[in-house]
């Protein structure tokens, strides 16, 4: 259950935060087409991402953009130039679901070793909420910290995402981390209440800023692996005097795994998937097609099922990869604020914390498309490589890495 105190300060920092998300003028509600964004969200990365409704700059010769298309919110963007290249709302604030695990991974991976063990005490999963997906972790029972992370990326598993806040200093701590590594990433869309995306009131983000999120993760090795990992053994109950039990989970990632009816999206390697009653399904994936590298970020679309989000997904990265070279770009995704000085950045508001530093590599990052216990699973593509490419202005600063 949740402490009367927690309770107090999560519906406080909603009521902090609801009046500045309001407080932009919206459109008055369609009744058959739902809630409708802010005539005015916020422009950085660009004034068109500002906008609202479906921004792009086709030029002789581009594809049309898929009609089908419902998200409230989507955005496409060039994975290592951050060129932005359309986007539907891109800032409006929406809850984000378990999307908003990638924010949480990205803040808290760095600090715990992955051979860190814990045994689970009831007080570390007792703020799991009602009907939350889990990957089954037991109290009295050790898990690793890799194990863990294999529970938050492939399952989802909000009890797992519990359990490493404790290892991080408990939820308070976590949601005040995440919260200072979304304003160091300029993601000022967020406002985070929980560490694993459940619903709760006050609580969004944006297409955009998910996006960051994903761009920041995946220079991460330890993520990229995590979140391109296509099934693993978890480890389960154990009788004293045999081995422990394992069992098998599996990415919840569809266009990943090809579950549900889909087929593997060629060349997907991640990132992150996520369904709840206020926010629907949401989605980033990133994908490779050639030397061209997207990432794509849709939140609620109004098509029905649960593969709608997957279908507009895909149909954005196979019109961003036939539309290269062939659109301009109607904005940028931004550097994080240490590294900002360009004319498209807004500086983000102080905080105590500083982010965890970035894991040193040289030249760009490889992004293995499945691991599992070390192995590689061949999936639908091959192996991602992705160079990092801040969008800089003169005298601009790289991040400490």
């Amino acid at each position: 259950m949740v402490s009367a105190k927690k309770t107090v300060v999560m519906v406080m920092s909603a009521a902090l935060l609801l009046p500045g998300v309001l407080a932009a003028p919206a459109h008055a509600d369609d009744p058959k087409k739902g809630p409708v964004p802010p005539a005015q969200m916020s422009t950085l990365g660009g004034a068109r991402l500002g906008q609202p409704g479906t921004q792009v700059n086709l030029l002789p010769g581009a594809p049309a953009l898929p009609t089908s298309l419902t998200g409230r919110s989507w955005i496409i963007a060039d994975a290592e130039s951050g060129e932005v290249l359309a986007s539907h709302n891109a800032h409006w604030r929406l809850p984000p679901a378990s999307t908003l695990k990638m924010l949480f991974a990205d803040t808290v991976l760095p600090t715990l070793p992955k051979d860190k063990v814990r045994k689970v005490g009831y007080e570390d999963t007792e703020g799991v909420g009602a009907g939350s997906s889990t990957v089954g972790i037991k109290e009295g029972f050790d898990y690793s910290v890799h194990d863990l992370w294999l529970g938050v990326f492939l399952r989802s598993g909000n009890d797992a995402v519990h359990v490493l806040a404790a290892m991080n200093g408990g939820i308070d701590k976590t949601v005040k981390d995440m919260q200072a590594h979304a304003e160091e990433l300029q993601a000022l869309d967020t406002h985070v209440v929980t560490p694993d995306g459940y619903d709760a009131p006050g609580q969004v983000s944006s297409a955009y800023d998910l996006t960051l999120f994903a761009r920041s993760g995946m220079q991460k090795k330890d993520f990229r692996e995590y979140a391109g990992t296509a099934s693993a053994k978890f480890p389960g109950m154990q009788v004293p005097g045999k081995p422990r039990e394992t069992f098998e989970i599996q990415n919840t990632n569809r266009l990943m795994t090809g579950a549900v009816g889909l087929a593997p999206y060629k060349g997907i390697a991640g990132v992150k998937n996520g369904t709840t009653t206020m926010a629907g399904s949401t989605f980033t994936g990133i994908a490779q097609r050639g030397d061209r590298k997207l990432l794509v970020t849709v939140m609620n679309p109004s098509a029905g099922g649960g593969n709608a989000v997957y279908h507009e997904t895909a149909a954005l990265l196979n019109w961003g990869f036939d539309a290269i070279g062939k659109v301009k770009p109607v904005g940028e995704l931004v550097p994080p604020k240490s590294a900002d000085t360009g004319p498209l950045g807004s500086p983000a508001q102080s905080h105590d914390n500083t982010p965890a530093a970035a894991e040193k590599e040289s030249g760009g990052f490889g992004i293995a498309l499945a691991v599992t216990g070390g192995a590689l699973v061949a999936l639908a593509g091959g192996v991602l490589v992705v160079n990092r490419r801040w969008p800089r202005g003169r005298g601009t600063r790289r991040p400490q890495e």
